[in-house]
């Protein structure tokens, strides 16, 4: 099994178009490596004002990588529906209605992803005018994270959208790895007492 095959979620694969696992695989990856860089951060951060030599520019690295795991992490999300997703309410339901509810939780979704777009842009355009300290970077550069989040939500939320609506939503779910391949183990037959 290739790496891809373990970071491309392949729950609801009617919902998604084959193009876009590679890009998933990519923010997969990308999460991973965010999280990392700000536990590693947070350690490098302690460890210097424990010896009483702290790196100030640490939090700055922290914060960053903290905002962008954060909204990498939804959009990553989105895909996966695992996030901004009502999923106990929609699966409740079958035919029509589930139809309903489930473009209407992905028309909310998309609302909120264009928001992200429109004023997210707006705050990184703003961003120019503000410095983070001690390194005097514009901060545009955590505020762009915001748009390019809103952005794959979109991206994402439509593929949805068009699948759900050409293929259906209510799709039984094959079972996952872990338990279709685990042998079935025989239950030992109850011996008889004379």
């Amino acid at each position: 099994m290739s790496i891809a095959d373990k970071l491309v979620l392949q729950r609801q694969r009617h919902l998604k178009w084959r193009a876009f696992d590679r890009l998933e695989m990519v923010l997969m990856m990308l999460c991973g490596a965010l999280l990392f860089g700000f536990s590693a951060t947070v350690m490098f951060d302690i460890v210097t004002r424990t010896i009483g030599h702290p790196w100030l520019w640490l939090q700055e690295v922290t914060s960053t990588f903290f905002i962008y795991a954060i909204f990498v992490g939804a959009a990553v999300a989105t895909r996966r529906n695992d996030h901004l997703y009502l999923t106990a309410v929609a699966e409740a339901l079958h035919g029509t209605p589930r139809l309903v509810a489930e473009v209407t939780i992905r028309l909310v979704v998309l609302s909120v992803a264009c928001c992200l777009i429109y004023f997210g842009y707006l705050n990184f355009l703003r961003g120019f005018s503000s410095f983070r300290m001690p390194s005097m970077t514009p901060i545009a550069s955590l505020y762009a994270a915001i748009p390019i989040s809103g952005a794959l939500i979109a991206l994402f939320t439509i593929e949805q959208l068009v699948n759900g609506w050409r293929k259906g939503f209510d799709h039984p779910e094959p079972p996952d790895e872990l338990f279709a391949t685990m042998p079935i183990l025989a239950v030992p037959p109850r011996v008889r007492r004379p």
